[in-house]
């Protein structure tokens, strides 16, 4: 049996007279299965998944930081996998796995497919953890070796076609303005936010309305209006709440409060999100295409959610109800963000990133939106956070979400290989 590498570097011979066949629109129609395939191998993708989601938990990522990494892979996973599939012939191809199994010659397709995941994801996470290179290369021969018989050729050949992928992103990534230092002003005087540091004032998060998104025109295109005037009746019957929640806190409020924390040294916001999108998966027996779709445009998805969500931030600094009045305390698990009140980060993201779920799993759809509803309410009880932020947050991450949804759809979006 010829090792991992020698047949890769056949593939990438091969790939040298490939052209890419025009892909499908993307959809929705989770028919594939994974059932009566005849090896035990899994789809590739979870594990990839899941890997970023403790480096990200291990390397202290923030949460912006978390939720613009996570879509890295995603959306390479994904891309990658449409490429090798064209490469391979489309979906006309005799070795198209089928609703109902694998079909004739199968496992030429779903190694394939396999190959371009792991290829792909390889190199975005080399990049973001460039001292965790030999352990992502460790899983991707373990993934090499997975299924009966050792290396297939198609998972080489895959494989190529995903890391020529992963360095496009890669590329992508570098030129986005994610690194970008913040340089605008924090302005400063009644109702305006008060930053954690001083001299200089930092904002965390606060070059992302500059950032390069996945779909939106702009950082500004979903902007909600402005929250109640500073000292109006409304914003102190919105502070108040937020008072007698804090003074009266029942232990299930704390760890309401505590569970949705998901701040520095956990997965964040963005990996709750993408582990139940992998339940959904699993659940459901997606293909490797499917999966992976959905971890491009849920991820995505909830990227541009962020933007948007920080546009508003720096359109209104809004003051935080503990800055509003001294005596609101703070649950210590979910801390002081360092970053405006209005809108509410966790519902911008947790609501587009349901909204995205809720597509691809309709019957969940109840219990999604239960979730996004705890999200909000979790930020209340911890005490960073007014109702009118939840509301807000929770608008525009549905409005970010169906914009992408139907940009996607359409088969013409960043999703799509070109």
């Amino acid at each position: 049996m010829p090792s991992r590498f020698a047949v890769f570097a056949a593939a990438l011979a091969i790939l040298a007279a490939c052209t890419d066949h025009a892909p499908a629109p993307t959809g929705f129609d989770l028919s594939a299965s994974r059932s009566g395939l005849p090896f035990t191998v899994g789809l590739a993708s979870p594990a990839w998944q899941a890997r970023a989601a403790a480096l990200v938990t291990q390397a202290g990522f923030n949460p912006q930081t978390a939720t613009h990494a996570y879509p890295l892979l995603g959306v390479a996973q994904y891309v990658a996998v449409q490429r090798a599939e064209a490469a391979d012939g489309g979906t006309d191809a005799e070795d198209l796995a089928s609703g109902i199994g694998i079909g004739r010659g199968g496992r030429n397709r779903l190694e394939m497919d396999r190959g371009a995941v792991a290829g792909a994801s390889a190199v975005v996470l080399t990049y973001l953890f460039p001292s965790q290179a030999q352990a992502l290369e460790d899983l991707v021969t373990t993934q090499a070796n997975a299924s009966p018989g050792g290396p297939h050729p198609a998972f080489a050949q895959g494989e190529a076609i995903g890391r020529a992928v992963g360095a496009e992103i890669v590329a992508r990534a570098q030129t986005d303005g994610f690194s970008r230092a913040f340089t605008g002003t924090i302005p400063t005087g009644p109702g305006f936010w008060i930053s954690n540091t001083t001299n200089p004032a930092t904002i965390a998060g606060g070059q992302l309305p500059g950032v390069t998104p996945w779909f939106l025109n702009s950082a500004s295109q979903f902007r909600p209006g402005p929250p109640p005037a500073f000292g109006s009746a409304a914003f102190v019957t919105a502070r108040d709440e937020i008072r007698q929640l804090s003074d009266s806190r029942t232990a299930g409020q704390i760890g309401i409060a505590t569970f949705w924390a998901l701040s520095t040294g956990t997965p964040t916001t963005a990996g709750y999100w993408i582990q139940v999108g992998t339940d959904g998966i699993n659940a459901h027996a997606l293909s490797e295409r499917e999966a992976t779709h959905l971890y491009a445009l849920l991820s995505a998805t909830m990227f541009d959610a962020q933007i948007g969500c920080w546009d508003a931030k720096e359109t209104y600094w809004f003051i935080r109800p503990w800055q509003a009045d001294a005596l609101i305390t703070v649950v210590a698990a979910v801390g002081k963000p360092n970053h405006p009140s209005y809108p509410s980060g966790h519902s911008c993201l947790s609501a587009s990133g349901a909204e995205v779920l809720s597509t691809f799993f309709p019957e969940q759809r109840a219990q999604l939106d239960a979730k996004v509803t705890e999200a909000g309410l979790s930020r209340m009880y911890g005490g960073i956070h007014y109702r009118f932020d939840i509301d807000s947050g929770q608008a525009l991450g549905r409005n970010v979400a169906h914009f992408t949804i139907a940009a996607d759809a359409a088969g013409n979006s960043v999703l799509t290989p070109h």
